[in-house]
């Protein structure tokens, strides 16, 4: 605005000085000069009264870095001239968008990714508003302020040779681990591969195709993956720690079923095979957060489990917490961000490494997990 009315400023003068000298060559820029600086603030002030910018986002929950769809409008009063220079301003947008010279309205779509897990406020978007010669701006505050939870995404488990598969098939995760299914959980479509101990013959007698048995891991038997948040060295070692209980989480419970216990949880939750409670279970890490202030892994309500244990530390440590060794009853991993010195990791996932631990006898009044 300060450079239209100087400009205006300048017109006047330019006028003033063709009457008081007689100079009639300075009425032309003068008036050129007064107009252009009174005309283009009218012409922006105009456009941006009734001028709206809005977006639309569906989703509540995104994953990090995947692309999520929004939606842009923006439209003008139907009595105001076109809209001048118009530039979409928007968080969710890599850089501004600028729109045409003469829209009056224009609807757009573009993507949006969250790099980072928790909840995010994202603010609305904006529409700046100019005239072509940058002499005036005017900013319209737009509508579709959200809050949005970013869960934290997984990835696949990457076992060491002679360790397993790819964690998505029995014999992979559950392998690596020793936990075996036993529980007869019904019959499903056969697939290639199984071994033949594993086939439901009555079915293939009765003609209705090659089916096998679906087995599930007992409940005290699953994997337990524990997430220690506390003693993380950035934000980013404490989300590599989060996406690898995510990832072993939801890998061991395609393999039969698994358990995961959180920072502040007394009881660990159950992952089924066919991944119910694990949305529940993916929205909680999240909301993980480190620092002095988060508690320890309450093992004491992991109850008398038979199977093994993964405790996934947001910190580097060359051993398990105290209590975390009296609370092993079979095989044991330890899963760190990085990886440690003169020491073969079992897996990686996620940027952190996973070594076995030697288990332990368990001690009576194991309680929470130490430093």
């Amino acid at each position: 605005m300060r450079s239209a009315a100087g400009i205006a400023l300048l017109g006047l003068v330019l006028v003033a000085c063709g009457g008081l000298f007689d100079a009639a060559p300075l009425y032309v820029p003068g008036v050129g000069f007064l107009a252009l600086g009174l005309l283009a603030p009218a012409w922006v002030a105009l456009a941006a009264r009734g001028a709206t910018v809005e977006r639309e986002l569906d989703a509540r929950h995104v994953v990090e870095e995947q692309p999520v769809p929004i939606r842009l409008s923006v439209r003008s009063a139907r009595v105001a001239p076109p809209l001048p220079v118009a530039v979409v301003e928007d968080p969710l947008l890599e850089a501004s968008l600028r729109l045409p010279t003469t829209a009056r309205s224009h609807r757009f779509t573009a993507v949006a990714r969250f790099p980072r897990r928790g909840r995010v406020r994202v603010a609305p978007p904006a529409l700046a508003l100019g005239d072509p010669l940058e002499l005036c701006r005017r900013r319209v505050r737009g509508r579709g302020e959200r809050e949005l939870l970013v869960l934290p995404r997984t990835s696949p488990v990457s076992f060491a040779p002679g360790q397993g598969a790819d964690g998505r098939r029995d014999g992979g995760a559950s392998a690596l681990l020793g936990a075996t299914a036993t529980e007869v959980d019904g019959v499903r479509p056969y697939r290639e591969g199984t071994p033949a101990a594993r086939i439901h013959w009555p079915t293939l007698a009765r003609g209705a195709g090659l089916m096998e048995r679906r087995l599930r891991i007992e409940s005290d038997a699953r994997p337990l993956v524990v997430l220690d948040a506390r003693g993380a060295a950035s934000r980013d070692a404490l989300d590599m720690a989060v996406r690898a209980a995510a990832s072993l989480t939801l890998a061991f419970a395609r393999s039969g079923g698994s358990a995961l216990l959180l920072p502040g949880e007394r009881r660990p939750s159950a992952i089924e095979e066919d991944l119910g409670g694990w949305p529940a279970a993916h929205v909680r890490l999240a909301l993980v957060e480190g620092g002095d202030d988060c508690p320890a892994p309450a093992l004491g309500g992991a109850g008398h489990r038979t199977g093994p244990l993964v405790y996934v530390a947001a910190r580097t440590v060359e051993r398990l917490p105290a209590a975390v060794r009296a609370a092993a009853r079979a095989e044991t991993l330890l899963v760190v961000p990085g990886r440690l010195d003169a020491r073969e990791p079992v897996l990686a996932v996620a940027g952190c490494r996973g070594y076995r631990v030697a288990s332990r006898p368990p001690r009576a009044g194991a309680g929470e997990a130490g430093r």
